[in-house]
């Protein structure tokens, strides 16, 4: 069922309520996101390498979730994270692993040039920086990652919300990533129609993460209640 849009604190309550309450685990929230942002990218762009940049937390795993449901399709695809790979926790670092395992190349860089070199001859790059639990200014090495993304002539997809934008407010970054397609998971985002949130989302595509309807359906019974819609 479609949902009306969310916050940023209503998106927590909706992975919160799966967990606790249906007893769906945080890492299968994560691979069917993975499994269906996927199995859109291949449908929207079925040609061409793939490149995935991830940060640290749950967007980045949902990146390595999808950079392996795209092997599965025949795709080439590698990943380069921004964040040194021992960092890495919780599900994103058994997605990581799991990757690895699965032998798909991963890269690990600590300065802003070591990127340009891995995005040459790139058909699709695929944002899985910051989620949307990020707010204020790209800080530390995030600036540079995301300005040499927006420069390159691939096909730009953003995982969840592009990096850089706020999930409530719609506020954008300087700079924030500028996808041509955003696969905003459970439901749009608030900021979405916020601002010149526009500018960067491209076309919006909602991707579920498999919770019941029971859920949905009282998620969207509360945001009507409480005349945020």
């Amino acid at each position: 069922m479609k949902l009306p849009e969310l916050n940023r604190n209503q998106l927590r309550q909706v992975d919160q309520t799966a967990t606790d309450q249906y007893a769906m685990p945080s890492i299968v929230l994560m691979e069917n996101a993975g499994a269906g942002a996927a199995r859109l990218i291949h449908e929207r762009q079925p040609e061409g390498n793939l490149v995935i940049l991830c940060g640290s937390g749950n967007n980045a795993g949902d990146g390595y979730a999808v950079a392996r449901h795209l092997q599965l399709y025949d795709r080439e695809v590698k990943i380069v994270s921004v964040v040194p790979l021992e960092k890495l926790s919780g599900d994103a670092a058994t997605n990581y692993r799991i990757a690895s395992k699965a032998g798909i190349e991963i890269t690990a860089i600590e300065r802003p040039a070591q990127l340009a070199p891995l995005l040459q001859d790139v058909s699709v790059i695929i944002d899985g920086l910051l989620g949307t639990g990020a707010t204020g200014d790209l800080r530390g090495i995030y600036p540079d990652v995301v300005n040499s993304a927006n420069e390159q002539t691939a096909v730009r997809v953003a995982l969840d919300i592009p990096t850089g934008l706020d999930c409530d407010t719609g506020e954008a970054s300087n700079p924030t990533f500028r996808a041509d397609l955003t696969i905003s998971f459970v439901a749009e985002k608030v900021g979405f129609k916020k601002n010149r949130a526009k500018e960067f989302l491209g076309t919006v595509q909602v991707v579920g993460i498999g919770v019941p309807r029971k859920l949905l359906e009282a998620v969207a019974r509360d945001v009507t209640a409480s005349g945020q819609t």
